[in-house]
């Protein structure tokens, strides 16, 4: 989960949100860092990362990739001061901004790379974004997301049913915000219609046979802290529902002969010359 699970970010430094971002990179980072090695980039590319947050995959790319320069933007000024703080020994590659990723400031054609991750399903109109993200991308360049889709989350055991709950609640919660809780599914459509060359489909496999059980239940703990509100406010479940369920998810990430995979869409697209 993203800033928020409705259209407006917090503007405030979430403790929640930081930890979830944190524990969200450890388990998706390791599978997601090859997908990375294989584009085909500039010795020294220029990079986005819209809705950087609080900078934990743009300091990991940074990283990577030694002569790259990286532009971190997001709405939350607090997070990006945490990221200005956290990552200030790389602030000669990697600087973060306040900006809007439905109408970003740089010009046509200014980037190699354009990230966006854990956003898409948080913000209604996801189209828009991708739209923007091609614009400022060079004709060759590519686009990277990590389009989070709640359809592609099952557990076994559970005393309670897992799968319609994550069936049912993004579907009542995406018609209530206008947002769209299941874009994994639906972002290559809009690659296609946007023009986008080379698509791909990847999957970041977080299970508890490749993620620590531990960095897994830090995300579901966090889930459920930050968002059981907001998931009472525009589905059938109660407040008390949802931590219900997450408490029963949570207790089979804990059980050693349970069973949990979360299937993290990964697209990527080039622009057309």
């Amino acid at each position: 989960m993203a800033e928020d699970l409705n259209p407006h970010a917090r503007q405030m430094a979430d403790p929640t949100m930081v930890r979830n971002l944190a524990a969200q990179a450890r388990a998706i980072w390791p599978q997601e860092a090859d997908l990375f090695r294989r584009y085909d980039l500039p010795d020294a590319p220029l990079v986005l990362d819209a809705g950087c947050g609080t900078g934990e995959i743009a300091s990991r790319l940074a990283e990577m990739l030694p002569r790259a320069t990286i532009i971190g933007v997001d709405i939350v000024e607090p997070h990006l001061e945490l990221a200005r703080a956290h990552h200030g020994y790389l602030a000669d590659r990697l600087r973060f901004e306040v900006g809007d990723a439905f109408d970003l400031r740089f010009d046509d054609d200014s980037f190699d790379l354009a990230i966006c991750r854990h956003m898409l399903q948080a913000v209604p109109h996801a189209e828009r974004v991708l739209r923007e993200l091609a614009r400022v991308t060079r004709p060759g360049g590519r686009l990277h997301l990590v389009a989070e889709d709640y359809g592609m989350i099952h557990m076994y055991p559970t005393r309670l049913d897992a799968d319609r709950f994550w069936r049912d609640g993004p579907i009542a919660f995406g018609a209530a915000t206008g947002t769209d809780l299941r874009v994994g599914q639906t972002a290559y459509t809009h690659l296609h219609a946007l023009g986008l060359v080379d698509i791909s489909v990847d999957y970041v496999v977080v299970d508890t046979l490749r993620v620590p059980r531990e960095t897994f239940i830090d995300i579901w703990v966090e889930w459920r802290d930050g968002y059981a509100d907001a998931i009472a406010a525009h589905t059938r479940f109660t407040a008390q529902d949802v931590v219900a369920h997450f408490d029963d998810m949570i207790a089979c990430l804990r059980d050693p002969a349970g069973y949990a995979v979360w299937h993290v869409p990964v697209l990527g697209a080039v622009v057309p010359r």
